[in-house]
């Protein structure tokens, strides 16, 4: 839990969570993403598509890979390209990849018609980021994106996180690792001891 927490952020500008661990960074994103109640306080997002909520316009990139180890992981991708409906704002340059354009992207193409459940650790990471690519939302939620990545995906990761910003898109990420995002802010949670939430 954290209170008296406040900020802003524009497009095209990411913002880096950082903070030891349980001070909040992943609630903060689950926030975002709607997936916990605010309990007081408010979101609002300008410019955004009227009749989606602020949750609609972001996607959620967590520590779950969220794959269906059933289906095949191209079956995977375009249910979640189904599902997932896109929001695209006015001024926002994003495009929706096909499902076959992302896995290639991400290294992964050669494993479409594999179930899911034989992937690696790392593979199934880039099939969930690749969720992110074939649905445009301006606002990516990204908590420890490159956990399980090695180098050259990390590198890859890096590239599209860059490009989407290049778009007009907004970032914010929880990480412990340094990224090198162009342009970035840095948010930091501090422990209760130093005031539990708050922004420095």
């Amino acid at each position: 839990m954290f209170e008296g927490l406040s900020f802003s952020l524009e497009g095209g500008v990411a913002l880096v969570v950082t903070g030891p661990n349980g001070v909040g960074k992943s609630s903060l994103l689950r926030t975002l993403a709607g997936l916990v109640a605010l309990a007081e306080g408010h979101l609002t997002l300008s410019g955004g598509v009227d009749d989606h909520t602020p949750y609609e316009h972001a996607h959620y990139f967590g520590h779950q890979d969220a794959v269906k180890p059933a289906l095949s992981v191209l079956e995977n991708l375009v249910f979640w390209q189904d599902f997932s409906d896109a929001a695209v704002p006015h001024g926002f340059a994003g495009d929706g990849m096909s499902p076959h354009e992302a896995l290639e992207l991400l290294g992964i193409g050669h494993t479409a018609r594999l179930p899911a459940a034989y992937l690696s650790a790392g593979q199934k990471r880039r099939l969930s980021l690749s969720r992110l690519l074939v649905t445009p939302r301006p606002i990516w939620l990204m908590d420890e994106p490159t956990s399980a990545l090695d180098t050259a995906s990390e590198q890859t990761l890096l590239d599209l996180m860059n490009g989407h910003l290049a778009k007009g898109g907004m970032i914010v990420t929880a990480t412990h690792t340094p990224l090198a995002l162009t342009p970035m802010r840095k948010l930091h949670l501090e422990t209760a001891q130093a005031g539990e939430g708050e922004a420095v």
